[in-house]
């Protein structure tokens, strides 16, 4: 049955010439999401992943240097969604429980608007595929109001969930069909993208679209087809000293660091024993290679359907009035014990720490935006030094749909747009603020006031 369901999605609307009745609507929005990816691990942010399609992205628009996020994935999404801080909406900490307290309900609340309801009451449909967790978990066995199609989209399909398999995730949705059992080659990350390409094959041309991609890539567990994997083993043989050096460089070179800058070196995380990757083992050496591969593969499995999003939406002739925004929730997770914590500090240079708190390694995220008409991207390549935050994506996009909020709802966003920015002004000074399990930060102009916990420093 799910074969079924799920193929159908795949059908779409085949053979669709190129059509121009969208040269003078609204732009169509893609908003891609990627879990637990470090600050430098695409191409385009001085990784060795190799990431043809997102580094397009990046060399015909532009990238932040300073763009923060929560530090953790469900209060990211929260906040990505609402345009307002986790705690403002319900998430403070995670779906796990419903603590009765505000905002700490483990949903986003239903007083505040998301993303997806503006748009659509501006006029735009709107899809989801992938990873939602704004859901609490034990609301998963029957639409209790927050599932995606409850909350403005049109079309979903993915996993209300925040972890579990690629080949088996539970629980999936389509819209709000519960889908069971998967075919022999399921991988989820593929899913997603194969989903979105559907939506976007059926979606009408005469009518703008806001497209929201979630990838659950490359969240635990590291899982990956084998030959993937193997592909990605050689670049990794290196070990993570020399890996992290070349990241830094490379970060130099394309302008993300200041020329005299050293590479700084975190102890503390290591309990002052980071190890030198000659004091591993061979045995944990090979391991590390082995699961650092599987992480590359699993983001270049991601930059694949990338690829296929951007040619779909050129195959519709929708592209020169299409938007992309990439980013991820939050940094690398040092969740996967000993060498998980050595992954991400790759994963995560030249930041300190890692997802779950509020140090640069846990909240840095690369953020790109794209016009698809060359002529829009004023600023073709270049790298925004100003400080942006997942508050500024919603009025971000309601500034590139010409979308107002809801009359009825006061209008008090705490973000602002990001367009000034990408025409080359500055936007107003401010501050942003932190906050996760009691790991707190306030960045104030060119300082950042941050705490690891209630009584760490």
């Amino acid at each position: 049955m799910q074969r079924l369901i799920y193929s159908s999605l795949l059908l779409g609307v085949a053979g669709v010439s190129c059509i121009n009745a969208q040269n003078n609507a609204s732009p169509n929005i893609i908003l891609i999401l990627c879990d637990d990816m470090g600050f430098s691990d695409i191409g385009c942010y001085g990784g060795e992943i190799h990431t043809p399609n997102i580094d397009g992205l990046a060399e015909k628009g532009i990238r932040f240097s300073q763009f923060k996020n929560t530090g953790r994935s469900c209060p990211s999404r929260a906040s990505l969604l609402t345009g307002h801080y986790q705690h403002d909406v319900g998430m403070g900490w995670m779906t796990a429980v419903d603590e009765h307290r505000p905002g700490y309900r483990g949903e986003i609340t239903k007083e505040i608007p998301t993303i997806a309801e503006v748009m659509k009451a501006n006029g735009y449909s709107t899809y989801m595929s992938g990873k939602w967790h704004l859901t609490l978990d034990d609301a998963f066995d029957a639409p209790n109001g927050s599932y995606p199609v409850q909350r403005g989209f049109d079309k979903y399909y993915g996993c209300l969930s925040g972890g579990g398999s690629y080949y088996t995730p539970t629980p999936v949705y389509h819209n709000l069909t519960r889908i069971t059992g998967f075919p022999d080659d399921y991988y989820y990350t593929t899913a997603i993208t194969d989903s979105a390409v559907s939506f976007i094959r059926q979606h009408p041309v005469d009518k703008p679209m806001f497209m929201y991609v979630a990838h659950y890539a490359p969240h635990l567990p590291l899982q990956a087809p084998a030959g993937r994997v193997e592909k990605c083993k050689e670049r990794y043989k290196v070990g993570y000293d020399v890996l992290r050096k070349q990241r830094f460089e490379r970060l130099k070179e394309m302008g993300f660091v200041p020329e005299g800058m050293e590479l700084p070196v975190y102890q503390r995380e290591f309990e002052g024993k980071r190890p030198a990757w000659v004091a591993l083992t061979q045995q944990q050496q090979e391991r590390w290679i082995t699961d650092m591969a599987t992480y590359a593969a699993m983001v270049e499995i991601v930059d694949d359907g990338i690829g296929q999003l951007v040619e779909t939406v050129e195959q519709k002739g929708m592209l020169d009035n299409t938007v992309f925004i990439f980013l991820s929730d939050n940094g690398a997770t040092n969740e996967g014990g000993y060498l998980g914590q050595l992954m991400a500090d790759l994963s995560n240079t030249p930041y300190r720490s890692y997802k779950q708190w509020c140090f640069q390694g846990g909240t840095s995220t690369p953020f790109i935006l794209t016009y698809g008409n060359p002529e829009k991207n004023k600023h073709k390549g270049e790298i925004c030094r100003q400080p942006a935050h997942l508050i500024d994506v919603l009025p971000t996009c309601m500034n590139i749909a010409s979308a107002h909020y809801p009359k009825q709802i006061k209008e008090n966003l705490p973000g602002m747009s990001l367009l000034p920015v990408i025409n080359g002004k500055k936007i107003k000074s401010r501050e942003l603020f932190f906050e996760h399990q009691a790991s707190c930060a306030i960045i104030s102009d060119h300082w950042k006031l941050v705490r690891a916990g209630r009584h760490d420093a």
